[in-house]
């Protein structure tokens, strides 16, 4: 196993380096962080050319992405052309741990500001994905073990349901009815902006009342294709003859259901699974833009839009690392669910 584990590492290493190159090169041709560098002003051509020369984007793109990973020796620049010299984008190189600074905050490093977003999107996204996997795995085993009975119907219904909605309109449905309409009603209604209000601070129940709206809508999608997911290879691990078999031996039901059947059924829920958990760093754009939630999807969709490179490659590399990450996780998780499954 440790051999295995030592392989798969050495093979992301260039796996990441094509990831990265073809990242930065459309990112570089995505926006013009020039542009948004005057704030609302347009940015004089003297200062463009003053800016573009003293950040290295008069150089060539594959220039750019060689400074970018191992750095450079002109550190310090005059952003604001005020005689004071502050940090640019890239200072020491990735390789060296430095992912630069932003350019839109001025000098602020990008791990800094990557990590004022990241706990906002884990607060969010971590509970939204465990509620997603205990559900799914009630709803689904529970649908598998009463077939065609008129839950079973009822959970196939509201599963293919929510399955085809976007999340946008779940999100704006869920607004609409526990905010707008439970408000007009006189019901106590929920908060759809922000994490907390401003007038009361951020509190534990006010971030929890914030959070229950992003969270339903992240879930419902997710929880109808989970839970059909595990119906489905329920059934299958059902109708196999070692399940017959111990049924025969009069095992209780409970350990057949729980220690035969679903510890087998699980290893195709344990790759989707381990798709799915690095997405948690990244957030959720349309959720996160819609409650106004301040998480890495808002994040990376406002420093995309003004072309901040530092800050999105930041981004998209800690998404990469953390793909590779779990996908070994995973393979490791298989070994350990099924004896059979050797990577020796």
């Amino acid at each position: 196993m440790i051999r295995y584990i030592v392989r798969r590492i050495l093979q992301a290493v260039p796996l990441l380096f094509i990831i990265s190159v073809v990242f930065y090169v459309l990112m570089r041709n995505m926006g013009d962080p020039l542009a948004t560098m005057g704030g609302r002003s347009m940015t004089r051509a003297s200062d463009r050319e003053r800016l573009s020369r003293q950040l290295g984007l008069d150089k060539p793109v594959l220039l750019q992405y060689f400074y970018w990973l191992v750095g450079n020796d002109w550190a310090k620049v005059d952003l604001d052309g005020d005689g004071i010299a502050e940090s640019n984008g890239t200072r020491q190189g990735v390789l060296r741990g430095d992912l630069g600074t932003s350019l839109v905050n001025r000098g602020v490093p990008v791990e800094q500001v990557i990590w004022d977003r990241l706990p906002n999107t884990l607060i969010l996204m971590v509970p939204s994905e465990i509620l997603i996997i205990v559900l799914s795995l009630i709803v689904g085993v529970y649908s598998a073990l009463r077939q065609y009975s008129l839950l079973d119907h009822a959970v196939t219904t509201v599963s293919f349901v929510g399955y085809s909605m976007p999340i946008f309109f779940i999100a704006l449905l869920s607004m609409y009815i526990f905010a707008v309409n439970f408000k007009r009603w006189g019901l106590p209604y929920l908060p759809t902006v922000g994490m907390f209000d401003p007038q009361v601070g951020k509190t534990f129940e006010q971030v929890s009342l914030h959070m229950i709206l992003p969270i339903f809508s992240l879930s419902f999608i997710s929880l109808a294709s989970y839970s059909r997911y595990i119906r489905g290879t329920m059934l299958e691990v059902l109708s196999q003859d070692y399940i017959r078999t111990a049924r025969a031996k009069g095992l209780p039901r409970r350990e057949i259901i729980l220690v035969h059947a679903l510890k087998n059924a699980s290893l195709p829920i344990v790759t989707v699974v381990g798709l799915d958990l690095p997405t948690l760093l990244a957030g959720a754009i349309v959720t996160e833009r819609i409650f106004a939630w301040p998480g890495m999807g808002r994040l990376f969709l406002d420093h995309l839009s003004r072309g901040d490179a530092p800050v999105v490659m930041g981004i998209l590399m800690m998404v990469s690392v953390a793909v590779v990450a779990f996908q070994l996780i995973t393979d490791i998780t298989y070994a350990w669910l099924d004896p059979r499954i050797r990577y020796e």
